[in-house]
């Protein structure tokens, strides 16, 4: 077997992958850690170096390094792919050759995104009016490049025409966001900006922000992509694909607002800084298809996060927002917030007074809870019982979001020192706060069980992969059609209507298995072994219901009811023990 897969395993064990985001430590012949996946005090993550897996015991998610890069970095498996491949030094060929000539949706849209880019760069290398703007705000030719900024000018149809030439149909350029439909046809959405590309974790371009050059008076300042196949607003921060090592390195990050501010920030040292870029922050670690958010990403890389506001009352705005969102994803972690001085933002300070100015900002840092407090009672300090509601009504409640007790009384002495509310009156309000949080707990518990990547989701997407791989192909090597009719029946569902739910990933799906098994000569061991595994899982799921039902049984002291429930888990209690006797004997 020589694919490149294999490669890739042979130059980079599973303990190098995973080390390389999350602490390990001995277990054994095996290594342990904290669930990067999900909220855990006690390791209960455990990876086998001898068969290059991971498994936790505490929320079921599973795989090899493959999987693990997808999971942590919220990436699919060709993201994850291309960046274990680059790590390992391995190149990628075309694969896919017997199977559909046309490429998936998503694939089309990777491509014309990075077209989009290099006649976006290209442009700005034409326009010496816009590279002098640039250089005056303090970037270097090297840093330009390195962030692939680019340009196009006001005609409305420069980039469409282009993509047009280079083969790209109307449609993959307007999915892409790249351009708007009117009655009058199609025109570029980006016109007469400065294009800030926006990667993906592993460096595919997936969307552009672009900084109007010549302000008009009617555009807006910024424009950004819309929502795309390949592009989530919430699920993306720029820069990211650039900083995230240097987050793991220094063991904290730097949030600030815009592209500039972190492209300066990068070229002054600061390369562990991370902008919002005008998206909205988001209080879920998860959206939309279990997509990971853009703080979720950031909360697995370091405990440690600075957020840089502007000294204005847009700037205390934006951090009050902010704050319930960082504490309620990073309440066991050290959020700290600062601001720059007024009339500037990041960039200006950098360009204009050094990196030394933009260090001391970043020294002055402080918890975000005595940040915030110092600024409301700079806001109103000639008004004492408006300070005090202020206080009461946006900042004890955020006391509630830290779970540590110790900082928690730290902070309630603090608000009271400062603001002469007593600790009795904080502690009453935070009861009150904390009564309405614990009345919602339980829901968010359950909804964080539905979120985890469970080990049975990740095997049926494999089976599938491999069924429509087979049936791609003029020269099959092995029976697709029993797998899926074994499939279908664990599902409890048909074949045709399993068929039809992966028409959207299709091509996904083929490239991965033809990726994973094309050459692979023992394909029909391995899928037997997936079939049990996975009817294994189907199986433990089932008992575990049937052993919910006999509790509620027994509780209504419902006697023939719950002798009929322990009949059916013992059933299933031995189906679950053949498959494992039969995994022994091979």
């Amino acid at each position: 077997m020589n694919s490149p897969v294999d490669k890739i395993k042979e130059r980079l064990s599973i303990e190098e992958v995973v080390s390389s985001y999350i602490k390990l430590e001995k277990a054994g012949a095996n290594l342990k850690a904290r669930c990067p996946f999900h909220n855990e005090k006690t390791p209960s993550f455990f990876i086998s170096p001898d068969r290059g897996t991971y498994y936790c015991f505490g929320c079921g998610a599973s795989g090899d390094i493959f999987s693990f890069v997808e999971e942590f970095e919220g990436l699919d498996f060709k993201g994850a792919l291309k960046l274990l491949a680059n790590r390992a030094g391995v190149i990628l060929e075309p694969y896919n050759k017997e199977a559909k000539e046309d490429k998936g949706e998503k694939e089309k849209l990777y491509e014309v995104m990075e077209e989009a880019s290099l006649f976006f760069e290209k442009n700005l290398t034409k326009n010496k009016e816009v590279l002098e703007y640039l250089k005056k705000r303090g970037l270097e030719d090297k840093t330009i490049k390195d962030f692939r900024i680019g340009f196009i000018s006001i005609e409305w149809h420069l980039l469409y025409s282009h993509l047009l030439e280079k083969g790209f149909s109307e449609l993959v350029i307007e999915k892409a966001g790249l351009v708007k439909k009117t009655e009058k046809g199609m025109y570029d959405r980006f016109r007469g900006r400065i294009i800030f590309p926006i990667a993906d974790s592993s460096g595919r371009i997936i969307a552009f922000s672009g900084r109007i050059f010549k302000d008009d008076g009617k555009s807006a300042k910024y424009l950004n992509s819309p929502d795309t196949p390949i592009f989530k607003k919430s699920s993306v921060l720029y820069g990211l694909d650039k900083a995230k090592q240097f987050i793991k390195k220094n063991n904290f990050s730097i949030m600030v607002e815009g592209q500039l501010d972190l492209i300066l920030s990068h070229q002054a040292g600061f390369r562990n800084t991370v902008a919002t870029s005008g998206t909205a922050l988001v209080d879920k670690d998860r959206g939309e298809n279990n997509i990971i958010n853009n703080l979720g990403i950031i909360n697995r890389l370091s405990q440690n996060i600075i957020f840089i506001f502007d000294a204005d009352k847009a700037g205390l705005a934006a951090s009050i927002r902010a704050t319930p969102i960082a504490l309620a994803l990073f309440s066991d972690m050290n959020v700290k917030a600062t601001e720059i001085p007024e009339g500037m933002d990041p960039a200006d300070l950098i360009s204009q007074k050094g990196p030394d100015a933009w260090r001391k900002v970043i020294r002055n840092s402080k918890h975000i809870i005595e940040f915030l407090l110092d600024k409301v009672l700079a806001e109103k300090n000639n008004d004492v019982l408006k300070t005090k509601l202020e206080i009461n009504n946006k900042i004890v409640p955020l006391l509630s979001l830290i779970s540590n007790p110790v900082k928690k009384s730290h902070f309630i002495s603090l608000i009271s020192n400062k603001s002469r509310i007593s600790e009795n009156d904080i502690r009453e309000r935070l009861k009150k706060e904390q009564e309405q949080k614990y009345k919602k707990e339980e829901v968010k518990e359950n909804k964080e069980v539905l979120k985890i990547t469970h080990r049975k989701d990740y095997i049926k997407r494999r089976l599938l992969g491999i069924i429509l791989w087979q049936k791609s192909l003029k020269e099959k090597v092995i029976d697709f059609e029993k797998i899926l009719g074994d499939l279908s029946e664990i599902l409890k569902t048909t074949p045709s209507q399993l068929l039809e739910k992966t028409k959207i990933d299709e091509e996904d799906l083929i490239f991965e298995a033809e990726v994973f098994y094309g050459g692979y000569t023992e394909i029909g061991k391995e899928v037997g072994e997936m079939i049990n595994n996975l009817k294994e899982e189907y199986l433990k799921e089932e008992l575990e219901c049937k052993i919910g039902d006999l509790h509620k049984a027994e509780d209504a002291k419902d006697d023939i009811l719950s002798m009929k429930i322990l009949k059916e888990c013992q059933i299933l209690n031995n189906m679950i023990q053949d498959i494992k006797n039969n995994r022994l004997k091979k």
